[in-house]
Protein backbone atom coordinates (compact mmCIF):
# COMPACT_ATOMS: atom_id res chain seq x y z
CA UNK A 1 0.00 0.00 0.00
CA UNK A 2 1.45 3.07 -0.99
CA UNK A 3 3.09 5.34 1.39
CA UNK A 4 3.37 2.70 4.27
CA UNK A 5 6.62 0.12 4.71
CA UNK A 6 5.52 -3.63 4.04
CA UNK A 7 6.36 -5.76 7.35
CA UNK A 8 10.49 -6.73 6.01
CA UNK A 9 10.64 -2.69 4.54
CA UNK A 10 10.28 -1.98 8.57
CA UNK A 11 12.50 -4.93 9.77
CA UNK A 12 14.90 -4.09 7.91
CA UNK A 13 15.13 0.06 8.79
CA UNK A 14 15.00 -1.10 12.67
CA UNK A 15 17.84 -3.49 12.00
CA UNK A 16 19.66 -0.50 10.34
CA UNK A 17 18.85 1.94 13.06
CA UNK A 18 19.99 -0.85 16.25
CA UNK A 19 23.42 -1.13 13.77
CA UNK A 20 24.37 2.18 13.67
CA UNK A 21 22.64 3.12 16.91
CA UNK A 22 25.79 0.29 18.09
CA UNK A 23 27.93 1.29 15.90
CA UNK A 24 28.03 4.74 17.63
CA UNK A 25 27.96 3.86 20.49
CA UNK A 26 31.32 1.59 20.32
CA UNK A 27 32.91 4.78 18.50
CA UNK A 28 31.70 7.27 21.30
CA UNK A 29 34.33 6.37 24.14
CA UNK A 30 34.67 10.44 25.49
CA UNK A 31 36.45 9.42 28.62
CA UNK A 32 35.78 8.88 32.33
CA UNK A 33 35.80 11.80 34.50
CA UNK A 34 33.63 11.13 37.76
CA UNK A 35 34.87 10.45 41.27
CA UNK A 36 37.71 8.36 41.29
CA UNK A 37 36.51 4.36 40.96
CA UNK A 38 38.80 3.11 43.40
CA UNK A 39 36.90 4.87 45.75
CA UNK A 40 33.51 4.20 44.52
CA UNK A 41 34.11 0.23 44.35
CA UNK A 42 36.27 0.18 47.42
CA UNK A 43 35.16 -3.04 49.09
CA UNK A 44 36.06 -1.75 52.51
CA UNK A 45 35.08 1.59 54.66
CA UNK A 46 37.82 4.46 53.48
CA UNK A 47 40.02 6.21 56.27
CA UNK A 48 40.47 9.16 56.83
CA UNK A 49 42.67 11.30 58.85
CA UNK A 50 41.96 14.05 61.23
CA UNK A 51 43.60 17.15 60.57
CA UNK A 52 42.42 19.30 63.19
CA UNK A 53 45.80 19.23 65.22
CA UNK A 54 47.41 20.50 62.04
CA UNK A 55 44.70 23.61 61.47
CA UNK A 56 46.33 26.93 60.93
CA UNK A 57 46.54 30.11 59.80
CA UNK A 58 48.30 30.70 56.71
CA UNK A 59 49.66 31.70 54.42
CA UNK A 60 51.86 28.62 54.45
CA UNK A 61 55.37 27.59 53.91
CA UNK A 62 55.41 24.44 51.84
CA UNK A 63 58.50 21.58 51.09
CA UNK A 64 58.65 19.88 48.22
CA UNK A 65 61.10 16.95 48.78
CA UNK A 66 60.83 15.35 44.57
CA UNK A 67 62.89 12.30 44.19
CA UNK A 68 63.70 13.76 41.13
CA UNK A 69 63.27 14.74 37.63
CA UNK A 70 65.41 12.15 36.29
CA UNK A 71 62.12 11.47 33.57
CA UNK A 72 59.48 12.95 31.58
CA UNK A 73 57.04 12.06 33.49
CA UNK A 74 58.38 13.54 36.81
CA UNK A 75 59.18 16.70 35.51
CA UNK A 76 55.06 16.28 34.71
CA UNK A 77 54.64 16.13 38.29
CA UNK A 78 56.96 18.97 39.57
CA UNK A 79 55.55 21.33 36.87
CA UNK A 80 51.82 19.44 38.30
CA UNK A 81 52.66 20.78 41.41
CA UNK A 82 54.16 24.37 40.57
CA UNK A 83 51.33 24.69 38.63
CA UNK A 84 48.61 24.43 41.46
CA UNK A 85 51.38 26.40 43.74
CA UNK A 86 50.73 29.45 41.62
CA UNK A 87 47.45 29.23 41.54
CA UNK A 88 47.02 29.45 45.27
CA UNK A 89 49.25 32.23 45.72
CA UNK A 90 46.74 33.80 48.14
CA UNK A 91 47.73 30.56 50.60
CA UNK A 92 51.31 30.20 49.92
CA UNK A 93 53.64 32.11 50.51
CA UNK A 94 56.90 30.00 49.48
CA UNK A 95 57.15 26.66 47.66
CA UNK A 96 60.34 25.32 48.91
CA UNK A 97 61.37 22.38 46.19
CA UNK A 98 64.32 19.96 46.41
CA UNK A 99 65.44 17.26 44.08
CA UNK A 100 67.13 14.29 45.29
CA UNK A 101 68.55 12.93 41.51
CA UNK A 102 66.90 9.34 42.59
CA UNK A 103 69.32 9.23 45.15
CA UNK A 104 67.73 8.38 48.78
CA UNK A 105 70.57 9.66 50.88
CA UNK A 106 70.61 12.96 49.30
CA UNK A 107 66.81 12.95 49.85
CA UNK A 108 66.83 12.22 53.67
CA UNK A 109 69.55 15.15 53.91
CA UNK A 110 67.21 17.36 51.53
CA UNK A 111 64.32 16.70 53.81
CA UNK A 112 66.15 17.71 57.08
CA UNK A 113 66.77 20.61 55.06
CA UNK A 114 63.70 21.34 54.64
CA UNK A 115 62.89 20.89 58.29
CA UNK A 116 65.29 23.42 59.43
CA UNK A 117 63.55 25.83 57.29
CA UNK A 118 60.38 25.97 59.42
CA UNK A 119 57.74 24.46 56.72
CA UNK A 120 53.91 24.41 57.73
CA UNK A 121 53.54 20.86 55.58
CA UNK A 122 55.53 18.59 53.47
CA UNK A 123 55.17 16.89 49.87
CA UNK A 124 57.40 14.02 49.80
CA UNK A 125 57.21 12.08 46.42
CA UNK A 126 60.35 9.43 48.37
CA UNK A 127 63.20 7.86 45.77
CA UNK A 128 62.66 4.67 48.01
CA UNK A 129 59.87 3.34 50.73
CA UNK A 130 62.19 1.97 53.11
CA UNK A 131 65.33 4.53 53.13
CA UNK A 132 62.72 7.39 53.43
CA UNK A 133 60.60 6.34 56.06
CA UNK A 134 62.77 7.00 59.33
CA UNK A 135 62.71 10.94 58.09
CA UNK A 136 58.97 10.98 57.08
CA UNK A 137 58.49 9.68 60.62
CA UNK A 138 60.52 12.20 61.98
CA UNK A 139 58.94 15.33 60.57
CA UNK A 140 55.17 13.86 61.55
CA UNK A 141 56.87 13.08 65.28
CA UNK A 142 57.98 16.89 65.40
CA UNK A 143 54.33 18.48 64.22
CA UNK A 144 54.98 18.53 60.60
CA UNK A 145 52.47 16.99 58.60
CA UNK A 146 53.67 14.93 55.56
CA UNK A 147 51.80 14.19 52.68
CA UNK A 148 53.09 11.80 50.21
CA UNK A 149 52.65 11.58 46.16
CA UNK A 150 53.48 9.29 43.97
CA UNK A 151 55.35 6.83 46.20
CA UNK A 152 54.92 5.89 50.03
CA UNK A 153 56.72 5.10 53.09
CA UNK A 154 56.88 1.49 54.53
CA UNK A 155 55.16 2.55 57.37
CA UNK A 156 52.12 4.67 57.87
CA UNK A 157 53.46 7.84 59.48
CA UNK A 158 51.60 10.05 56.68
CA UNK A 159 48.60 11.98 56.92
CA UNK A 160 47.60 11.25 53.17
CA UNK A 161 49.25 9.70 50.13
CA UNK A 162 48.23 10.62 46.75
CA UNK A 163 48.08 7.56 44.35
CA UNK A 164 46.56 6.45 41.13
CA UNK A 165 46.47 2.89 43.03
CA UNK A 166 49.46 0.42 41.74
CA UNK A 167 47.35 -2.56 42.40
CA UNK A 168 44.69 -1.30 40.44
CA UNK A 169 47.55 -0.92 37.65
CA UNK A 170 49.44 -4.03 38.00
CA UNK A 171 46.11 -6.58 38.33
CA UNK A 172 44.43 -4.33 35.45
CA UNK A 173 47.51 -5.01 33.00
CA UNK A 174 47.91 -8.47 33.51
CA UNK A 175 43.91 -9.48 33.42
CA UNK A 176 43.87 -7.83 29.97
CA UNK A 177 46.83 -9.41 28.76
CA UNK A 178 45.26 -12.76 30.04
CA UNK A 179 42.17 -12.01 27.85
CA UNK A 180 43.98 -11.29 25.56
CA UNK A 181 46.12 -14.63 24.86
CA UNK A 182 43.15 -16.56 25.97
CA UNK A 183 44.71 -17.64 29.43
CA UNK A 184 48.17 -19.19 27.29
CA UNK A 185 51.27 -17.55 26.48
CA UNK A 186 54.69 -16.17 27.30
CA UNK A 187 54.64 -13.05 29.21
CA UNK A 188 57.91 -10.31 29.64
CA UNK A 189 57.81 -7.94 32.44
CA UNK A 190 58.96 -4.95 32.43
CA UNK A 191 58.93 -2.90 35.95
CA UNK A 192 60.41 0.50 36.83
CA UNK A 193 62.86 1.20 39.53
CA UNK A 194 64.06 -1.88 41.91
CA UNK A 195 62.75 -0.82 45.35
CA UNK A 196 60.60 2.26 44.02
CA UNK A 197 57.32 1.58 46.01
CA UNK A 198 54.88 1.72 42.69
CA UNK A 199 56.96 -0.91 40.91
CA UNK A 200 57.62 -3.41 43.45
CA UNK A 201 53.59 -3.13 44.07
CA UNK A 202 52.08 -3.62 40.60
CA UNK A 203 54.73 -6.28 40.13
CA UNK A 204 53.09 -7.91 42.79
CA UNK A 205 49.16 -7.10 42.19
CA UNK A 206 50.40 -8.70 38.49
CA UNK A 207 52.02 -11.48 39.77
CA UNK A 208 48.89 -12.60 41.52
CA UNK A 209 47.02 -12.16 38.49
CA UNK A 210 49.46 -14.12 36.57
CA UNK A 211 49.63 -16.78 39.03
CA UNK A 212 45.57 -17.49 38.31
CA UNK A 213 46.52 -19.13 34.62
CA UNK A 214 48.72 -21.71 34.81
CA UNK A 215 49.25 -21.66 31.19
CA UNK A 216 50.52 -18.44 31.27
CA UNK A 217 54.11 -18.03 32.14
CA UNK A 218 56.23 -14.64 32.94
CA UNK A 219 59.32 -16.02 31.02
CA UNK A 220 61.71 -13.32 31.95
CA UNK A 221 61.31 -9.80 33.90
CA UNK A 222 63.97 -6.83 33.91
CA UNK A 223 63.48 -3.41 35.60
CA UNK A 224 64.23 -0.71 33.37
CA UNK A 225 64.10 2.76 35.48
CA UNK A 226 61.47 4.05 33.81
CA UNK A 227 63.95 4.84 31.33
CA UNK A 228 62.74 5.02 26.99
CA UNK A 229 66.72 4.27 26.28
CA UNK A 230 66.82 1.52 29.52
CA UNK A 231 63.45 0.27 28.21
CA UNK A 232 64.71 -0.22 24.57
CA UNK A 233 68.09 -2.05 25.67
CA UNK A 234 66.10 -4.50 27.85
CA UNK A 235 63.85 -5.11 24.88
CA UNK A 236 66.26 -5.48 22.60
CA UNK A 237 68.17 -8.01 24.49
CA UNK A 238 65.28 -10.14 25.51
CA UNK A 239 64.29 -10.24 21.72
CA UNK A 240 67.63 -11.74 20.82
CA UNK A 241 66.94 -14.42 23.57
CA UNK A 242 63.22 -15.08 23.35
CA UNK A 243 62.00 -13.89 19.54
CA UNK A 244 58.99 -14.75 18.56
CA UNK A 245 58.16 -16.69 21.71
CA UNK A 246 57.09 -13.80 23.42
CA UNK A 247 53.44 -12.90 23.18
CA UNK A 248 52.94 -10.09 25.20
CA UNK A 249 54.67 -7.46 27.22
CA UNK A 250 53.28 -6.16 30.81
CA UNK A 251 55.26 -2.73 31.35
CA UNK A 252 53.81 -1.02 34.24
CA UNK A 253 54.46 2.60 32.77
CA UNK A 254 54.42 3.79 29.19
CA UNK A 255 58.32 4.85 29.41
CA UNK A 256 59.87 1.81 29.28
CA UNK A 257 57.21 0.48 27.12
CA UNK A 258 58.09 3.36 24.52
CA UNK A 259 61.41 2.11 24.07
CA UNK A 260 60.54 -1.35 24.53
CA UNK A 261 58.27 -0.76 21.21
CA UNK A 262 61.34 0.70 19.25
CA UNK A 263 63.54 -2.06 19.88
CA UNK A 264 60.54 -4.59 18.48
CA UNK A 265 60.11 -1.86 15.32
CA UNK A 266 64.00 -1.68 14.96
CA UNK A 267 64.53 -6.08 15.24
CA UNK A 268 61.97 -5.65 11.65
CA UNK A 269 58.63 -6.37 13.48
CA UNK A 270 55.93 -5.65 10.61
CA UNK A 271 53.30 -3.75 11.55
CA UNK A 272 49.98 -5.54 13.19
CA UNK A 273 52.91 -8.49 14.72
CA UNK A 274 54.23 -6.94 17.43
CA UNK A 275 52.64 -8.79 20.64
CA UNK A 276 49.81 -6.89 22.81
CA UNK A 277 51.44 -3.90 25.21
CA UNK A 278 50.68 -1.85 28.14
CA UNK A 279 50.84 1.45 28.33
CA UNK A 280 50.64 4.46 30.54
CA UNK A 281 50.51 8.48 30.46
CA UNK A 282 53.58 8.70 27.24
CA UNK A 283 52.40 9.84 24.20
CA UNK A 284 55.46 7.77 22.40
CA UNK A 285 54.16 4.97 23.67
CA UNK A 286 50.34 4.86 22.80
CA UNK A 287 51.41 6.81 19.52
CA UNK A 288 54.26 3.59 18.49
CA UNK A 289 51.17 1.43 19.08
CA UNK A 290 48.74 3.25 17.17
CA UNK A 291 50.98 3.41 13.76
CA UNK A 292 52.51 0.27 14.31
CA UNK A 293 48.97 -1.37 14.72
CA UNK A 294 49.69 -2.89 18.07
CA UNK A 295 47.19 -4.26 20.68
CA UNK A 296 47.51 -2.05 23.45
CA UNK A 297 46.14 -0.84 27.02
CA UNK A 298 46.79 2.74 28.50
CA UNK A 299 45.64 3.10 32.13
CA UNK A 300 47.30 6.57 32.79
CA UNK A 301 49.29 6.97 36.38
CA UNK A 302 48.59 10.43 36.20
CA UNK A 303 51.43 13.48 37.02
CA UNK A 304 48.31 15.64 37.74
CA UNK A 305 48.12 14.11 41.13
CA UNK A 306 51.11 16.71 42.11
CA UNK A 307 48.80 19.40 41.71
CA UNK A 308 46.33 17.10 44.18
CA UNK A 309 48.62 17.06 46.55
CA UNK A 310 49.01 20.41 46.64
CA UNK A 311 45.30 21.08 47.09
CA UNK A 312 45.11 18.01 49.79
CA UNK A 313 47.89 20.03 51.62
CA UNK A 314 46.19 23.10 52.10
CA UNK A 315 43.40 21.23 53.38
CA UNK A 316 45.15 19.54 55.78
CA UNK A 317 46.34 22.74 57.13
CA UNK A 318 42.63 23.75 56.95
CA UNK A 319 42.11 21.25 59.28
CA UNK A 320 39.58 19.47 56.93
CA UNK A 321 39.63 15.76 56.89
CA UNK A 322 41.45 13.93 54.08
CA UNK A 323 41.45 10.75 52.43
CA UNK A 324 44.35 8.50 53.95
CA UNK A 325 44.93 7.17 50.54
CA UNK A 326 44.03 9.34 48.21
CA UNK A 327 43.25 7.27 44.48
CA UNK A 328 42.89 10.08 41.62
CA UNK A 329 41.14 9.48 38.51
CA UNK A 330 42.92 7.72 35.54
CA UNK A 331 41.31 6.53 32.12
CA UNK A 332 41.48 3.21 30.67
CA UNK A 333 42.21 3.61 26.32
CA UNK A 334 42.54 0.64 24.46
CA UNK A 335 42.95 0.03 20.59
CA UNK A 336 39.97 -0.82 18.51
CA UNK A 337 39.00 -4.11 18.72
CA UNK A 338 41.57 -5.16 21.92
CA UNK A 339 38.67 -4.64 24.29
CA UNK A 340 38.29 -7.83 26.40
CA UNK A 341 35.83 -9.52 28.68
CA UNK A 342 36.58 -7.43 31.92
CA UNK A 343 39.09 -4.65 30.81
CA UNK A 344 36.60 -1.95 28.12
CA UNK A 345 37.42 1.24 27.10
CA UNK A 346 37.08 4.36 28.63
CA UNK A 347 38.12 6.00 24.98
CA UNK A 348 40.06 4.45 22.04
CA UNK A 349 43.45 4.95 21.83
CA UNK A 350 43.32 5.88 18.50
CA UNK A 351 41.38 8.94 19.89
CA UNK A 352 43.52 9.69 22.62
CA UNK A 353 47.15 9.59 21.36
CA UNK A 354 48.64 12.83 20.04
CA UNK A 355 50.32 11.94 16.46
CA UNK A 356 50.61 15.45 15.84
CA UNK A 357 53.11 15.74 19.03
CA UNK A 358 56.08 14.80 20.55
CA UNK A 359 56.57 11.11 21.59
CA UNK A 360 58.01 12.58 25.17
CA UNK A 361 54.81 14.42 25.78
CA UNK A 362 53.10 13.27 28.98
CA UNK A 363 49.79 13.27 28.27
CA UNK A 364 47.92 13.39 32.05
CA UNK A 365 49.74 15.93 33.95
CA UNK A 366 46.11 18.33 33.89
CA UNK A 367 48.21 21.23 32.29
CA UNK A 368 46.42 21.16 29.06
CA UNK A 369 46.07 19.83 25.42
CA UNK A 370 49.32 22.60 24.97
CA UNK A 371 51.58 21.73 27.61
CA UNK A 372 54.76 21.80 26.65
CA UNK A 373 57.17 20.43 29.53
CA UNK A 374 60.34 22.37 27.64
CA UNK A 375 58.65 25.71 27.44
CA UNK A 376 56.33 25.42 30.65
CA UNK A 377 56.36 28.24 33.23
CA UNK A 378 54.87 29.12 35.94
CA UNK A 379 55.21 32.42 38.69
CA UNK A 380 54.85 29.85 41.84
CA UNK A 381 55.55 31.40 44.95
CA UNK A 382 59.35 31.27 46.10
Amino acid sequence: MKGMLTKSALLAVLIAGTVAGTSHAQEAKEGYSGKPRTILWASTDIQYSDTSQFKKDGPYVIGFSNASISNVWRVGLLHAVQKAAADNKDKISKLIITDANDDAAKQVSDVQDILQRGVDLLIVSPATAQELDPIVSQAMAQGVPVVLVDRRVTSDNFVSFITASDQVLGRLYAQWIVEKLNGKGNVIMLPGLAGASPAEIRIAAAKQVFAEYPDIKIIDMQYTEWSPVKGKQVMAALLQKHGKAIDAVWSDSGLQASGALEAFVEAGWEDGTIPPITCADLNGCIKQAVQHKVPVLNFDYPPAMGGVAVQVALDVLAGKPVPKIYAVNSDISISKGDETTSVKADRWAEDYARLDRSNDLILSTGLGSDYDPTTFKVDYPQ
